[in-house]
């Protein structure tokens, strides 16, 4: 006789149904029950009975039974499975059709494991080999220096089995991501991971081919880099079939990097503005530009790099690592060449600023390294994220601390920052009037605190243009003319900061407070007018170093020694502090 569980098929539709949909094939738990109660033997001859809605009686307990019984089958079969998996991993591994044994299911460390007990294989068809890896990189921070923290590069030492004999290849390294086909996918953070390995002795580095270019820049003269697609060109190349052509290097330029950039020409008016942005390329110094919309602060703001210096090697090497970490290098491209300019919306949390994560990524801060931060609306900000910003500012680095450890990276950038003067952003305006009240007015601007402030070396209020300069037919200072007087004020930096006890500096915003001492050296007119206004003022001593090394820019600009008094008033007319205050 046919069992009853199949009369009672309808029951389930609805989870078969489901399982066309999801394209799962099982059998439902509960015919699954029923029919081992009477494979059992167990009668049914209660099931006829009307059901009761308390859920109790002996149907109940039957169907209960019935799923444990389903659950201990589900438990035994699974259980069997993995038992025969362990056994296959002691004898010769079967190979699929891409040439890959199938009972390698290892993947690779990701960021901040050091399982260096894991076992990888990859063959050709007929051929395994199980190879030891032990794990080493860049990952903690030592000394109080930091360090990069990347994924772990795994370098293979020893066979144990197989045709190939990897003694031959002590000193290569392979890195990627295995996939079940046999293909090579690409990875994060392979420029920290391959100088890592040419720290080591690594001569021979395999890895997928999208990521050949970004590995190709760290040791090209003591470390050959061989681009693969799959494992099986990675075998062949090891046992001489088909050798793989080691990656070229992509030539560094940084000269092109200023053609991607808006051009100042196009910023009519704001000469003020203008002269400030010039003073904060020169000196590296941070600004805020405060007016009403539509006063041109953003264009400003976004043309600032295309008056910087190139990258040396040296930053491109550090900026290229942080991008390569976060997963935001394209693919093909290497060292980056242009200073990056990163605007994150004012909607941005603390930890998208400073970084972390379950695993540790960069943030906006460390991404904007050796570049420029630009925060349009800088109130409308949380205070939390806002105040994220002050150890960056004051260290060129920041410490993300974590449940699951801390690190440290590098965030030596230039905070470009715009605000409104008010809520409706018509505050001291010629010809609009303001609806904000004075108490909504200092609300406003109280949003941005104090301390930050006080981090900011050039403040800047942009009046509205007016019509005849929008229309003027002279031609505004083009970029590329801005550029000379900037490299030519960036040149006596260098030779200046050259000299000994100066490691570290690179322009004037660099400089400690002791080295100020020893760099800002004022005319007697300049000290008497400093003194004054330190005093007139309330000047903080933090504030007093940014007004030096900003009249030490302006100096610089005009080719003066000593700081006179036109430089110190200047410097004195940026102050961010004061302005919001007033």
């Amino acid at each position: 006789a046919r069992p009853n569980w199949l009369h009672r098929q309808k029951k389930y539709d609805k989870m078969g149904a489901h399982s066309k949909i999801t394209g799962q094939k099982y059998l439902p738990v509960g015919i699954i029950a029923e029919s081992w109660t009477e494979i059992m033997g167990i009668s049914h001859e209660y099931h006829s009975a009307p059901r009761r809605r308390t859920g109790g009686g002996i149907s109940g307990k039957l169907r209960l039974a019935g799923v444990i019984v389903a659950i201990l089958l589900v438990a035994y079969a699974v259980t069997a499975i993995l038992e025969k998996g362990t056994a296959a991993e002691d004898s010769t591994p079967q190979t699929s059709a891409g040439g890959i044994a199938q009972n390698i299911l290892a993947p690779l460390p990701m960021q901040g494991e050091t399982d260096s007990g894991s076992e990888s294989a990859a063959g050709d068809s007929g051929t395994a080999q199980a190879v030891q890896l032990e794990s080493f990189g860049p990952a903690r921070q030592t000394d109080g220096a930091y360090t990069i923290k990347a994924y772990d590069a795994s370098v293979i030492r020893q066979p144990t089995c197989g045709q190939v004999d990897l003694s031959y290849f002590s000193d290569a390294a392979f890195l990627g991501e295995l996939a079940l086909d046999g293909s090579l996918r690409p990875v994060s953070g392979v420029l920290p991971m391959a100088l890592a390995a040419a720290e080591h002795g690594i001569r021979a580095l395999y890895v997928p081919a999208e990521n050949a270019a970004e590995a190709a820049e760290a040791c090209a003269d003591t470390m050959a880099v061989y681009p693969a697609h799959t494992a099986r060109e990675v075998v062949e190349a090891l046992k001489g079939i088909r050798p793989l052509s080691p990656a070229a290097v992509i030539p560094f330029d940084p000269e092109g990097a200023w053609q991607q950039v808006p051009d100042f020409a196009d910023v009519m008016g704001q000469s003020l503005a203008r002269r400030a942005m010039v003073i904060a390329a020169a000196g590296g110094h941070n600004v805020l530009l405060t007016g009403a919309p539509g006063t041109g602060k953003s264009m400003l703001a976004k043309r600032l790099p295309g008056i910087l210096p190139p990258l040396t090697r040296e930053e491109a090497v550090e900026t290229t690592k942080i991008y390569s970490i976060a997963g935001q290098l394209p693919q093909g491209r290497g060292l980056i060449s242009a200073r990056p300019f990163r605007s994150p919306h004012h909607s941005a949390s603390a930890a998208a600023l400073a970084g972390g994560g379950a695993q540790f990524r960069p943030g906006e801060c460390s991404l904007a390294n050796c570049g420029v931060l630009f925060l349009d609306e800088l109130p409308e900000f949380s205070r939390e994220s806002l105040e994220v910003l002050r150890q960056p500012l004051e260290d060129g680095c920041i410490t993300v601390s974590r449940a699951a450890g801390s690190a440290t990276y590098p965030s030596r950038f230039q905070l470009v920052a715009a605000m409104n003067p008010c809520k409706c952003g018509y505050y001291g305006h010629p010809t609009r009037a303001c609806t904000c009240s004075p108490s909504a007015v200092r609300q406003y601007r109280s949003r941005v605190s104090g301390p930050l402030l006080d981090r900011i070396d050039l403040c800047v209020e942009m009046d509205p243009i007016a019509f005849d300069e929008l229309h003027t037919a002279a031609p505004s200072e083009s970029s590329a003319e801005l550029r000379k007087q900037v490299l030519a004020a960036r040149a006596i930096q260098a030779k200046r900061y050259a000299a000994p006890g100066f490691k570290g500096v690179y322009c004037n915003a660099q400089l400690n407070a002791g080295q100020v001492r020893r760099i800002c050296r004022m005319t007697p007119g300049a000290e008497q007018l400093l003194r004054s206004s330190y005093d007139a003022l309330g000047l903080s001593a933090r504030a007093h170093d940014r007004i030096l090394r900003v009249a030490r820019t302006v100096a610089d600009l005009a080719g003066k020694t000593l700081l006179d008094e036109d430089s110190l008033l200047e410097a004195l007319q940026y102050r961010a502090q004061e302005k919001l205050d007033g």
